[in-house]
């Protein structure tokens, strides 16, 4: 919120907070804040839920209390830096059917945080990671056909992947194709969205110049620790697979992950390393591949 105040956009705009059930301080400090004072009545919403509603549901309820032409999604673990939000507002307003735009984002030191990667996975891609093939490939190549941490997000591109910690997306993106699919809690739902976004026939950009901070996995440690997000993590990815390919894409990613994960689990029992990240995995997607082939999504 401080950061927001202290680099706003150069056109008028309003925050919308929606606080999903907190039981911390979160509230009073906001209240109390610089930030609250300097937006005042009219530039600051305040929503409290009674429960949970999850990452989708709450910025859906944001969506509906407003009917600005544009809206960025703003994680709580964020801090915005000068002309990061103008940026993203130009590059949107660059081409008529640009529906959204990412910023890069940084960890804390100012290091690189991944935050555009191949959407929806392919079995082509999984493989030549797996087996490190990508190590073959001069590094230019393998960044532009895998992303992800193989790309050094240093240029303005469209992708069909954003994260959802920053997004700015147009009003008629959401007036056409629907908010946040609700059946996700947390994680996956970017996914999902970003893919109904650019299949509708809208553009998602990338856009370096503007930048980011994003303390990751704040907010989700305080939920769980490292074994029960790397489970909720894990299905939510098979939410969005379920939802998004058809069946025998479906099977053949999750074949494809299991098999990996099974050489994984080995590879690291050889080494006398723990392997309990990678079974909780690999027992998820077991799962969700015995029920793509028996009854598809629900």
């Amino acid at each position: 919120m401080e950061s927001i105040v202290e680099s706003p956009p150069g056109v008028p705009y309003e925050v919308v907070v929606i606080d999903n059930a907190s039981s911390d301080e979160s509230l009073s400090r906001l209240r109390a804040s610089s930030a609250a004072a300097a937006l005042g009545e009219t530039g600051l919403r305040i929503v409290e839920n009674t429960d949970n509603l999850g990452f989708g549901g709450a910025n859906n309820q944001a969506f509906a209390l407003t009917e600005a032409p544009l809206l960025f999604l703003l994680n709580p673990d964020t801090r915005v830096t000068a002309g990061a939000v103008d940026r993203l507002i130009k590059t949107v307003r660059s081409e008529e059917r640009v529906g959204g735009c990412g910023p890069r984002l940084v960890n804390e030191d100012g290091s690189l945080q991944v935050s555009v990667w191949r959407n929806p996975p392919t079995v082509w891609a999984q493989l030549v990671e797996g087996f490190q093939l990508h190590r073959l490939m001069p590094r230019r190549m393998r960044g532009e056909l895998l992303l992800a941490e193989h790309w050094e997000h240093n240029r303005r591109r469209r992708v069909n992947m954003l994260s959802g910690a920053a997004i700015l997306v147009r009003r008629e993106v959401i007036k056409e194709v629907g908010g946040f699919d609700e059946r996700f809690h947390m994680y996956g739902e970017d996914n999902e969205w970003c893919l109904r976004i650019v299949r509708a026939g809208w553009t998602l950009m990338f856009e370096p110049e503007s930048v980011v901070v994003h303390h990751g996995a704040k907010s989700s440690m305080k939920r769980w620790d490292s074994l029960e997000k790397r489970e909720v993590q894990a299905n939510a990815h098979l939410r969005s697979l379920l939802y998004t390919l058809p069946r025998w894409r479906v099977v053949a990613n999750l074949s494809t992950s299991y098999f990996l994960l099974s050489l994984q689990k080995v590879s690291r029992k050889l080494r006398g390393r723990d392997a309990s990240e990678v079974e909780v995995t690999r027992k998820v997607y077991a799962a969700g591949l015995k029920r793509a082939l028996r009854d598809g999504p629900d």
